[in-house]
């Protein structure tokens, strides 16, 4: 059994299978699967240890019909939190989501239903966000009084651009279908959004890990950097993942021709 396997995580479920690709299920679908304290303590724990833990990809789904309704309001409204007390809770919801972006570890998120708030800001810290036609994304924010605080004036604005998220929070306007991936909230639309994740992981982790270490950190990292800055270290990252091992019997493949080429189908 993996280690991952053996954890202890509040709301969450994980098995890992042969080839190494982990399943982690959101399981509060009485609620929703939206995001309480503990829950948010799950996911820190967890993916402070996927990047040890030989885990070759990440499929993120939910139990139920729908993914996350994002912040749990109930809890929220009955803790009756202080300023700093949230503050404190939004910090760890941007230390879950870091562990996720910055992991190294390609994660792709199958996602269904609501994806909404802060379900919105979880499924953005994923790498690859697979929706079914039934999916739909909205920021509600305004029209509950409330403001994001879990990552997405970074990573949805990042997908979106700044004046649709604006326009999403002001008004609750509601993506979804084809004009939820011409924005820029997933990438794939399908039926069945599980499946599919589970094949494009499987995908991913064929690639050698080193690159997709790279690929799932270094990028976003660089994105925060100068362009000066980012060039440089771009140039280091090729450095050491250009020359590794796994890829001389890749390389040799591409220059004797038997390596498949890239071609539309």
């Amino acid at each position: 059994m993996s280690t991952l396997e053996n954890l202890s995580l509040a709301n969450l479920t994980v098995t890992v299978d042969a080839a190494q690709i982990a399943l982690v299920t959101l399981d509060r679908a009485e609620k929703r699967n939206a995001l309480n304290a503990e829950t948010v303590e799950a996911l820190i724990e967890l993916f402070g240890r996927v990047p040890r833990a030989g885990v070759r990809a990440v499929v993120l789904r939910a139990a139920g019909d729908h993914f996350c309704a994002g912040l749990d309001l109930v809890e929220h409204h009955r803790e009756d939190r202080r300023p700093a007390d949230f503050m404190h809770l939004c910090l760890r919801w941007h230390e879950a989501f870091s562990k996720m972006e910055y992991g190294g570890v390609p994660i792709v998120a199958a996602l269904k239903g609501a994806v909404v708030g802060g379900g919105l800001e979880l499924a953005s810290a994923a790498h690859i966000r697979v929706a079914d036609r039934g999916t739909y994304f909205a920021l509600p924010e305004g029209q509950r009084g409330l403001f994001t605080g879990g990552g997405a004036t970074i990573r949805v604005a990042d997908l979106v651009g700044k004046a649709r998220m604006i326009d999403m929070m002001l008004t609750g306007r509601i993506y979804k279908g084809e004009e939820a991936v011409e924005v820029g909230l997933c990438q794939y639309l399908v039926d069945d959004s599980e499946t599919r994740a589970m094949e494009i992981a499987r995908a991913t982790a064929e690639n050698p890990p080193l690159t997709n270490f790279a690929i799932c950190s270094a990028i976003s990292h660089m994105q925060n950097m100068s362009a000066l800055d980012a060039a440089y270290a771009e140039s280091v990252v090729a450095g050491i993942v250009n020359t590794q091992e796994a890829a001389r019997g890749r390389l040799e493949a591409f220059a004797d021709k038997s390596a498949a080429r890239v071609r539309p189908e």
